[in-house]
């Protein structure tokens, strides 16, 4: 089991950058395939980022490639989402998933996740 805990979310202007962090619970941290969704108010969970175990192999959605970054750290229990040029339309609630099915890596569907955090909202002003 594992209890994942975001931060680093915030009110941010067009164009600026936020950090996301993710810390996960537990001594296994790097058995689980991590990820990022996102939620906007009236809209479905969107898929971001995903990272393998080892953090050398990464998937991000069409709509932040380029602008998004995610990393881990397995030595500190810690999976992040560098966010830069962010964007009105990147507002939404983000959520750090993880997955002890290493098959299900990179998956962009909500159903392959085990584990989910509460979220950390994101807010981009025009």
């Amino acid at each position: 089991q594992v209890q994942l805990v975001e931060s680093g979310g915030g009110l941010v202007q067009t164009g600026g950058s936020l950090r996301l962090s993710c810390a996960a619970s537990g001594r296994t941290f790097s058995s689980y395939a991590m990820g990022w969704f996102r939620q906007a108010p009236g809209k479905e969970r969107e898929f971001v980022a995903a990272v393998n175990l080892r953090g050398d192999n990464k998937h991000y959605a069409d709509s932040v490639k380029g602008r998004f970054t995610i990393s881990r750290d397995n030595a500190k229990n810690t999976v992040y989402l560098q966010m830069n040029s962010l964007k009105p339309e990147d507002s939404a609630v983000y959520l750090c998933v993880g997955t002890r099915n290493f098959r299900r890596a990179y998956s962009t569907q909500t159903s392959a996740y085990e584990y989910w955090g509460q979220g950390t909202q994101v807010t981009v002003s025009s």
